[in-house]
Formats: structure tokens, sequence, C-alpha cells
């Protein structure tokens, strides 16, 4: 039999999949590390990392170890009954990140809703908001997920055109303004403030220093729950354990997910004191499998990657010399570099009919992969086992790309 070549691969999921994607056109089947080879053995850094789910590099040996070692004994049980790994895991995440208690979830939009439902039972049963009056307050150019709810947050037309009726009881203002902050939290009923510590998906954009600081300490002020997605921007990758650590914020509400399982499992979970998270009683809310087994010795595993390897202090590091790297090279086409660890994006000013997809495609067949957003953006998140010797060849490439360009 013939093998199946990528454009094969591509014409079976136009077919029988839904088109809810536009992915770079590359078929991967295997990952190692830093590495991801395609269906005809072609070898690529990977600088998407799976939007920061693989931060601890593709098929990390001990994770995988923990993974397969678990399905053999115990893989799922559901929360009717107790099993003798999930406690361990509570424990665990806990004590590390130093909350009373951890609701698990399995993906990073479960984990945001269930932070929300956490900030309306708070304020209804804690601050004394009146029924069905609380609000939460957003920022323009979020993204905390797909689901109808999220979705009526957004400010991303892609996101939420034709999904209406949307959810009420959200507030957006805009990102990094500390003053409209502050008017919106001085209304009786406003009970939460949701953000991403950097904007991810819109592009990297990273608040002015002493921002998060600010917002949490206002919330504190008027008895508002602080809470950060730290889905993507959380485990090391923008040098800290949780970019909220650059301003030391301790949220009081914290959401992680994506790299808690090191791209192995569908992993999430929030994190809260009992005043908070008590306010959820037996059967108000639940997931069939959050907390199995497989997911909670996946995740203890994850995180003890993130620490012994050291990964926060490498993207710290490498994240510099990255952004210095990219911010010398000569071309009109770039028109921003920003980030923070290994959390960055170049903007790309459109020349001569050139966008950030091309500059991708051109990528691509110099053996690197990243993916656009928003158009202009292009999102470099390798993962953070990377060498130098590793970025720095991974620069070449990119350097090289934009060489090619002739511009």
């Amino acid at each position: 039999m013939t093998a199946l070549t990528s454009q094969d691969f591509i014409k079976k999921e136009d077919k029988f999949g839904a088109h809810n994607y536009h992915p770079l056109p590359v078929v991967l089947a295997r990952g190692e590390g830093v590495f991801v080879w395609d269906v005809e053995g072609k070898k690529y850094y990977d600088f998407l990392a799976a939007y920061s789910a693989v931060n601890q590099g593709h098929c990390h040996p001990k994770i995988t170890e923990a993974l397969i070692e678990q399905s053999k004994t115990l893989a799922l049980t559901s929360r009717a009954f107790y099993n003798n790994v999930l406690g361990e895991w509570e424990e665990y995440m806990t004590q590390l990140f130093g909350y009373d208690k951890m609701l698990p979830m399995n993906s990073g939009a479960e984990a945001d809703e269930t932070a929300l439902k956490l900030v309306r039972k708070w304020a209804y049963k804690v601050k004394g908001v009146p029924a069905n009056e609380a609000k939460i307050v957003v920022c323009d150019g979020n993204f905390h997920g797909r689901t109808i709810t999220i979705i009526s947050m957004s400010s991303d037309p892609d996101a939420y055109n034709h999904y209406g009726p949307y959810t009420p009881g959200f507030v957006n203002i805009p990102y990094n303004d500390i003053e409209r902050l502050e008017k919106e939290l001085q209304a009786p009923n406003v009970a939460g403030f949701l953000v991403e510590p950097i904007q991810a998906e819109a592009g990297v954009y990273v608040p002015e220093d002493g921002y998060l600081k600010k917002a949490a300490e206002l919330c504190k002020k008027y008895n508002v729950l602080f809470v950060a997605d730290e889905v993507q921007t959380g485990l090391a990758r923008t040098g800290k354990m949780l970019a909220c650590n650059h301003e030391d914020v301790r949220p009081d509400i914290l959401v992680l997910g994506k790299a808690l399982s090191g791209g192995m499992y569908p992993v999430s979970c929030v994190l809260a004191d009992d005043e908070i998270m008590l306010t959820i009683k037996p059967g108000e809310h639940g997931s069939t499998y959050g907390g199995n087994p497989v997911a909670a010795k996946v995740a203890m595993t994850a995180l003890d990657v993130l620490q012994n390897e050291k990964l926060a202090e490498n993207a710290e590091r490498l994240g510099k010399i990255f952004r210095a790297e990219m911010k010398a090279i000569n071309s009109p086409l770039i028109e921003m570099v920003r980030g923070k660890g290994l959390l960055n994006a170049v903007a790309i000013r459109p020349t001569n009919d050139k966008t950030a997809w091309d500059v991708c495609l051109g990528l691509k067949e110099n053996g690197l992969i990243a993916k656009p957003t928003h158009e202009h953006i292009i999102r470099f998140t390798p993962p953070l086992v990377i060498t130098e010797e590793q970025l720095m060849d991974a620069i070449g490439i990119i350097k090289r790309t934009f060489k090619e360009f002739g511009i």
C-alpha cells in the first residue's frame, strides 16, 4: 500500500472534518523536545508549542512514563467515587501555589467557566450582590476560550459573530487602563475582574509595569475578586512560574491549563481559598473527567519537570536573547517585537502584499513552524526545554527567512 502524503492527510481533514481551523500546511507525525517531523520526515523547530501547552517539550520521557503507568492501573472513576491520586494532586497544587483548595477540570475554557461561576457564587453568597445582578469586568482583546458565555465577553467579531444571544453580566474595558478599571470597580454589583497577565492570543500584548499590581490592589479596595487567567502565560512560559509573579501578585482565583500536563493530556484547574471555593456545594458544578487519576499523575510529573529542569529560568534568560536578536533584524517588514520570557511576538508591517502568513510559510520551508495571530502578528513560543544553541540556530532560520523576502 502506498504511504499517504501530507497532501493526502490535508485532503482528508478538509473532506471529513469541520472547517473551524486554518492550519499551516504541514502534517506532523512525530515530536521530541523542541522538534517535530512531518509525514515525509522533514524536521522542524516547533515555535508554537501547541499554544504553550508543550512547555516541557514534545513527549517528555518522564511525563510519558507517568501517563503510561497510571493508564495501566486506573484511568477514570468519575467523581462519584474517591480515587487514590486526586487528593495527592490537590495537596501538591495547593502547596505549590499557596491556596486552600483546587478544583480540577480538563480544558482551559472549562477552567475559565469554573472561575466565572465561582465569582458569581461568591458575589451572591459572600458579597451580598442582589440575585442575578453580578457584573464581571473583562478586557478588550481577551481570549478565555470558545464557549457561548466566554465569547459573550469577546471583542473579536470572529469569536462572537452569529452566536447570539449572548450571556449578560460582563463589562468590557480597555486592557492596561487602570483609570477605567477603577471607575468600573466602584459599581456595587461588580464581583470580579478577569484578566490575562499578558494577552497572548491578541498578539502578546504586555501591559505596563505595575499594571497587575495596581489592578489587584484596586480589586481589594473595592471588594472585587482578582481573577488571573494564566492558561497560556502560566507555568514558566514568561520566565516565572506564573506571569503574576513578576509583580508579586497573588490572584484571588488562579486559572491554569495547557502546560499543566506538558501537552500530554487535557488538564486544567482553578485554585482559590475556602471563602471562595466552598461557595460551590456538592452537585452544583463538576466534570466526569476532571480530576481523573491519569490527569493527576501527569500534572504532578509535568510540574516536577518545570521545576527540576529550571524551565522558568531558561525562559527568562533565552527570552531576552530572542527579543534582542529580533530587534536587531534590519527589515522594514518588522514593525514591532514584544514579549516576556519565551512568550514573544513579531508584528509584521504589510509590504509588497506580504503578510504574517507569508512569512510563516517561508519559515516552514526553512525548517521552523510558527503561526500568525490576527493576520499581522507572528507568535514565537518554543518549548521551554530549548537550549541556547538551538535557539540561535532557530533565530538564524528566522533571519534568513526575512532576508529571502528581499526587503
